[in-house]
């Protein structure tokens, strides 16, 4: 089996061609430097996979989608599915969106997941490609691109939403980061880390994830008004206010509050022993 990946020479492509190599398949890959083009390679292989930025992800699509056949399975690794989904199935491949949910500095796929919205493919294609990534340890959550991208609003979208007004809101305090450190609790620091952690990364790639996606404005009203409802309760100085908005959230994550706590005491516990 031969994969392509276009975009195979950025670090999710590479991560993804040792993914198949592992799995015994034969890798090409493109990118922006290499000799050979996406068309150059989108028409050799019995999988192609695109693996670029968000926002060029449809243009590539598009630009390769006339070359397949109909024996080919077209995939692409975009945080978001609805378009990419609808451009891949112009072409007359087998078309299975896929988001792996972590990033490239990931060592393996053990532990980790990926949503795949399969949209036109045979039952033993998708099989097929999903044990790939099944027998390297990763977990593999069904989805349409629809719910895929609902849902990512509130996963990804509100997440780092949340993080960055989180650092704004520290900015604007003008409170010092180290210096906050030196009174820290080991949750703050764990917040913290998730702050730090983001604000070294890429800009653009959150910013595609909270301006291309067509669900997360309507999750971020949400946030807003229980903003503002939190703000005005905690100003009113009720407690009675406070306990019942408080209730019907502990209510809301009932089924999942004893796992939480289980899980954040092993993440402090490792802080705190470090």
């Amino acid at each position: 089996m031969l994969a392509a990946i276009i975009g195979g020479t950025g670090q999710m492509g590479r991560f993804f061609a040792g993914v198949f190599r592992a799995a015994g398949w034969d890798v090409i890959v493109s990118g922006t430097k290499t000799p050979l083009t996406g068309r150059d390679i989108a028409t050799k292989a019995d999988l192609v996979m695109v693996s670029v930025p968000i926002r060029a992800t449809v243009g590539v699509i598009q630009e390769v989608a006339p070359l397949l056949s109909e024996e080919q399975v077209f995939c692409d690794l975009t945080s978001l599915k609805v378009e990419p989904v609808r451009a891949m199935l112009a072409s007359r491949a087998q078309v299975i969106g896929l988001h792996p949910m972590f990033g490239p500095g990931a060592v393996s796929l053990r532990g980790q997941t990926i949503v795949a919205t399969p949209a036109r493919c045979e039952p033993e294609t998708l099989d097929t490609l999903l044990s790939v990534f099944r027998d390297q340890g990763a977990a593999i959550t069904l989805s349409t691109p629809e719910s895929h991208d609902r849902m990512m609003a509130v996963i990804q979208g509100l997440t780092h939403f949340g993080t960055l007004a989180k650092a704004e809101a520290i900015r604007r305090t003008g409170a010092d980061v180290g210096e906050t450190l030196a009174f820290t609790s080991p949750v703050y620091r764990i917040e913290m880390g998730f702050v730090g952690r983001l604000l070294a990364q890429d800009a653009g790639l959150y910013g595609d994830i909270l301006q291309m996606n067509p669900a997360v404005p309507e999750v971020l009203g949400e946030f807003e008004a229980a903003v503002r409802t939190l703000r005005e309760i905690v100003e009113s100085g009720d407690d009675e206010r406070f306990r019942a908005f408080f209730a019907a959230n502990a209510g809301h994550y009932a089924s999942y509050l004893q796992a939480a706590t289980e899980e954040t005491d092993d993440l402090i516990n490792h802080v705190v022993n470090r």
